[in-house]
C-alpha cells in the first residue's frame, strides 16, 4: 500500500491538488480542533504532457443548482445508459452520441486516470488575443531605448492574428491610431481629468455621442471602422507600429529642478479599460503597463511632484500620514474591478520595486493579472504559457450551488489556495466509510483562442476524529500546510498590525503542538512530534521573518511585490520564498544542499541561496581571498576556476526558467552585500553566544534575533505547560 507522501505526490502530479489533510473531520467542531483548516492548494492549469484535450462538450447532471460534471466517481448503469451524480444524486440519461459505451468501452472522463480531463468548447466564433502596451514615457534616455528595442521585439513574439493597440503617457495621455499610413495620428487626454468609461467611449469614436436626454448608443459591437483604428492584426500593422515604436520620444515637458516627471499613469490605465471595456467587452485580453516611477498627477496620483516630498514609507502609513494612500487605493480598487468583470487582465512591468506606487496598485494585477512576467514563453506545444478570462468553479458534495470566481489571467504556475468548511454539526457528524468530493472547473480562453474546460474532480475519506486521531494525523501534508497558513498570514497582515499577525501565527502553532504533541505535562523535554509534523514549526520560524509578515528594511511597494508573488506561485517555489534552500561547493565533494544556518557558512565554501526573489552566490572568507589573488588564473590552479564556475552555472540555469527574474547577488565574507545571506540563516551563533575558545564552525552573527533552537524550547514549553 502507498504511504501518504506517496499519495500526496502522486494526486500532485496528475491533478495539481494537495490538502492540508487527506483525511477529513467528520464535524465542524472536530474540523476547529485540528487548527490547520481543511484547506487545499489547487493548480488549475497544472502542465500535463500526457493530458491530450478531448473534442467534445462535457456531459452535466440535468439539475438545476448542481451541474456537476460527469467524472469517475459517478455510479455508472451501463445497461440502461443512465448514471448517479456524485454530489446531488441525480439520476441522469447518457445523450445519444454515448450509445455505444460499456463495461469494457467507457468514455475517458469515466476513466480513473482520467481524474482531470480537458475539453475543448467551440461555441461561437474565436475571439483573437488581445494586447495593449500603455507606456510610461517620462523615462531617461537609456531606459526609454532598452523599453522600444523590448517593445519591438515583442511584437515578433505574438501571434500574427493577436490584436495590439499602443497608449503613451507622460503629462498627457495619447491613444495612437495604427490604422492611417505613412501619417501618425493619436487622440490625447488631459492627464489630471478623471473621465468616466462613456466619456472616454464617446471621445474615441466607440459609441456615437448622446442627443439631449438619450443614451449614448454602440456603434455596433466590434464595428470594424472604430475599434480596428486602435487595435489592428500584428500582421497588419507591425511595420507600421515597429517605426511608431522606434520613434517614441521622451514626454516633451521640461521637468523643473527639484520637481518629479508628471506622470498621468491613472488616466492612462482609466483610458486603456474604457477603450477595451467599449471595443472588446468579456473577451480574453491583457493591458501590459511599462513605468518608470510613481503616479504624480490626476486621479490615481501617490505623490506629488515636489522631489523633497518622498513616497509614503511604511511609517508614515501606520501614522496616517500618506496624504493620497486612500484616494488613489479606491481609483484603482474601481478600475481593478471594472478590468475583471470584462474579463480582461492589468500586468504591471517596472524598472524598479519601490517609488513605483505598487501598493496603490496591487489590486490591479491581484484581481486581474500578473506582474512582471516573462510572458511570451512557450509550452511542449510551442503555444502560449498563458489563458485568458479565466473563471473557476468549485463544487462540493453535499452544497446546493457552485463557489465561482473570476481569474482573469492564468498561466501553468498560478496556484490558488482553497478553504473548505465542514457544515455538519457534532451530534449530526458525516457516517464513517463516506468518501468526500470536490470538483474544480475552469473554463478558460487558451493562447491559440480556443475556449477550454478543464475539469479536476477529487475525493477523500472521512474519519472520526474521536477514534481515528492518528490516521488522520499521518494524513497531514505538512508543506501544503505550512504554506496554506502563510497565505492566511498574508492576507491578515494586509489589515492587521504586524505583532498582531505573528502572534496569531503563534497561537496557531502553540494549539496544533498540544493538540498532536505526545509530551507529559509540564515536562519541555518529553515533548516530541510524529514524522508527518515534524518539518512545521521549523517553516513557522522561517516565516516569522520572512518579507510576506515582516515590513522592515523593506518598502510599502516591495511588500506588496512580494506578497502577490507568494500567493500565486505554486507550493514547490512557495516554501523556497518562506525557507530559501542552500547549497554547498567546496572541494570536498559535489555540490550538496546544506542546513540554512550560520554553521554552513565556512571559509573554504562557496555558497549559492536560492530565496526567489534573490540568487546569491557567497564566498567564504579564505575562498575570497584567494580570488583575490587570482589563482584562478593560474593553470594549475585549474580546478579552483571549475570551484569558482560551477555556481555561477547553477545561478545562470535558475535565472534563465524563473518568473519574475530574481536579484543576481555576488558577494564574498565581510562584503555588504552578505547581508542578503546572513539574514536568512538560522542564527545559531551569534555575537552573545558564541566565544572565541570553542571550535564550532561557522560565522557568528551580528543580531538579536532567536535561533531555531531558542524558539523551538520556548515552542515546547508553552506547549506542555498546564497553563497555555
Amino acid at each position: 500500500m502507498a504511504t501518504y507522501q506517496e499519495f500526496i505526490q502522486q494526486n500532485e502530479e496528475r491533478d495539481g491538488v494537495r490538502f492540508s489533510w487527506n483525511l477529513w473531520p467528520s464535524s465542524r467542531l472536530e474540523a476547529t480542533r485540528l487548527v490547520v483548516p481543511v484547506s487545499c492548494l489547487f493548480t488549475p492549469l497544472k502542465e500535463r504532457p500526457d493530458l491530450p484535450p478531448v473534442q467534445y462538450e462535457p456531459i452535466m447532471c440535468g439539475r438545476a443548482n448542481c451541474k456537476a460534471v460527469l467524472n469517475p466517481l459517478c455510479q455508472v448503469d451501463f445497461r440502461a445508459k443512465i448514471w448517479a451524480c456524485n454530489f446531488c444524486f441525480q439520476r441522469n440519461p447518457f445523450p445519444p452520441s454515448y450509445a455505444g459505451i460499456s463495461d469494457v468501452n467507457q468514455p475517458a472522463e469515466l476513466m480513473p486516470q482520467f481524474s482531470t480531463i480537458e475539453y475543448i468548447v467551440q461555441r461561437g466564433p474565436a475571439t483573437p488575443l488581445i494586447f495593449l502596451y500603455v507606456v510610461d514615457t517620462c523615462l531617461e534616455e537609456e531606459d526609454l531605448q532598452a523599453l522600444r528595442e523590448s517593445l519591438q521585439m515583442s511584437l515578433s513574439l505574438l501571434p500574427p492574428n493577436a490584436l495590439v493597440g499602443l497608449i503613451t503617457f507622460g503629462r498627457m495621455v495619447q491613444v495612437h491610431e495604427l490604422s492611417c499610413e505613412g501619417i501618425a495620428k493619436s487622440y490625447v487626454f488631459r492627464g489630471t481629468k478623471e473621465l468616466s468609461a462613456k466619456q472616454i467611449q464617446e471621445m474615441l469614436g466607440l459609441i456615437k455621442p448622446a442627443a439631449s436626454g438619450q443614451q449614448g448608443r454602440p456603434v455596433g459591437p466590434h464595428d470594424p471602422s472604430a475599434t480596428c483604428r486602435f487595435l489592428q492584426p500584428v500582421h497588419r500593422v507591425d511595420m507600421n507600429l515597429t517605426d511608431l515604436l522606434g520613434e517614441l520620444q521622451r514626454d516633451p515637458w521640461p521637468v523643473p529642478q527639484g520637481k518629479r516627471s508628471l506622470r498621468s499613469t491613472g488616466v492612462a490605465l482609466s483610458v486603456a479599460v474604457g477603450l477595451l471595456e467599449g471595443a472588446f467587452p468579456n473577451t480574453g485580453a491583457r493591458v501590459m503597463l511599462f513605468t518608470g516611477g510613481p503616479p504624480t498627477q490626476g486621479p490615481g496620483m501617490v505623490v506629488g511632484d515636489e522631489l523633497k516630498t518622498p513616497i509614503r514609507s511604511w511609517h508614515d502609513i501606520q501614522k496616517d500620514n500618506a496624504r493620497h494612500l486612500k484616494k488613489a487605493t479606491k481609483y484603482y480598487d474601481a478600475l481593478a474591478s471594472r478590468t475583471a468583470v470584462n474579463g480582461h487582465s492589468i500586468d504591471i512591468y517596472a524598472c524598479a520595486l519601490d517609488q513605483t506606487g505598487l501598493l496603490e496598485m496591487k489590486c490591479l494585477s491581484n484581481l486581474t493579472g500578473s506582474t512582471f512576467q516573462r510572458v511570451f514563453s512557450k509550452d511542449y506545444n510551442g503555444e502560449f504559457r498563458m489563458a485568458f478570462g479565466g473563471t473557476l468553479e468549485v463544487k462540493e458534495m453535499g452544497v446546493g450551488g457552485t463557489s465561482q470566481w473570476k481569474v482573469c489571467s492564468l498561466s501553468p504556475s498560478t496556484t490558488l489556495a482553497m478553504f473548505f468548511e465542514v457544515v455538519n454539526q457534532h451530534n449530526a457528524a458525516i457516517p464513517q466509510g463516506g468518501r468526500g468530493a470536490v470538483q474544480f472547473v475552469t473554463q478558460y480562453q487558451h493562447s491559440n483562442t480556443q475556449r477550454r474546460i478543464r475539469v479536476t474532480t477529487v475525493a477523500r475519506n472521512w474519519a472520526d476524529a474521536q477514534t481515528q486521531i492518528q490516521h488522520i494525523e499521518s494524513s497531514f501534508d505538512q508543506e501544503a500546510s505550512a504554506v496554506l497558513m502563510a497565505r492566511l498570514g498574508v492576507f491578515r497582515a494586509e489589515s492587521e498590525e504586524g505583532p498582531d499577525v505573528l502572534r496569531w501565527l503563534d497561537r496557531q502553532l502553540i494549539r496544533l503542538c498540544q493538540k498532536f504533541g505526545q509530551f507529559n505535562k509540564d515536562d519541555p523535554t518529553s515533548f516530541r512530534l510524529s514524522e508527518s509534523l515534524s518539518l512545521y514549526p521549523q517553516f513557522m520560524f522561517h516565516l516569522r521573518r520572512s518579507p510576506f509578515l515582516q515590513v522592515f528594511n523593506n518598502s510599502p511597494d516591495e511588500s506588496s511585490y512580494y506578497r502577490h508573488h507568494f500567493v500565486r506561485q505554486d507550493l514547490t517555489q512557495s516554501l523556497i520564498m518562506v525557507q530559501p534552500m542552500l547549497y554547498s561547493y567546496s572541494f570536498h565533494g559535489p555540490p550538496e544542499p546544506v542546513l540554512l544556518d550560520s554553521s554552513s557558512i565556512l571559509p573554504d565554501r562557496i555558497l549559492l541561496m536560492d530565496t526567489f526573489f534573490q540568487l546569491v552566490i557567497f564566498h567564504g572568507e579564505t575562498i575570497a581571498q584567494w580570488r583575490k589573488a587570482g589563482y584562478q588564473e593560474m593553470a594549475e590552479y585549474e580546478n579552483f576556476k571549475q570551484l569558482l564556475q560551477a555556481p555561477l552555472d547553477d545561478a545562470q540555469e535558475i535565472l534563465q526558467t524563473r518568473f519574475p527574474m530574481p536579484r543576481y547577488v555576488d558577494t564574498e565574507h565581510g562584503g555588504s552585500q552578505a547581508r542578503f545571506l546572513l539574514s536568512k540563516v538560522n542564527p545559531s551563533q551569534t555575537h552573545n553566544n558564541s566565544n572565541g575558545w570553542t571550535q564550532e564552525p561557522g560565522a557568528p552573527i551580528l543580531t538579536d534575533d532567536v535561533s531555531l533552537q531558542v524558539f523551538m524550547d520556548h515552542l515546547k514549553k508553552l506547549a506542555v505547560s498546564s497553563s497555555t
